[in-house]
């Protein structure tokens, strides 16, 4: 699925925005960061992943909970920001 980008303007998909991070957190190589890449495959312990969520967090402007944030390929860290942030900024609008 192609994005239109208006003159100029290009807003960052998930999983290009999460390549990013990576590689400005743990100094990966862009191209060893692919959807189906394993999180252990990348040598990143519970630490390093707990400081990671901080960024991601910060980066897209959500709340992860810890016991919510079970990922093992980037792929299934891109769903889960997706949904966090599909969740958080619906959420906010409905009051119950």
């Amino acid at each position: 699925m192609a994005s239109l980008r208006p003159e100029g303007t290009f807003m960052p998909n998930t999983l290009e925005r999460l390549k990013k991070l990576f590689v400005s957190h743990f100094d990966y190589d862009i191209e060893q960061l692919e959807p189906a890449t394993k999180l252990e495959d990348l040598r990143l312990d519970s630490l390093d992943l707990t400081e990671f969520m901080f960024d991601i967090e910060t980066e897209f402007k959500i709340r992860i909970p810890d016991q919510e944030f079970r990922v093992k390929t980037i792929q299934e860290m891109v769903d889960a920001v997706d949904r966090f942030v599909l969740k958080q900024n619906t959420g906010s609008s409905h009051q119950h």
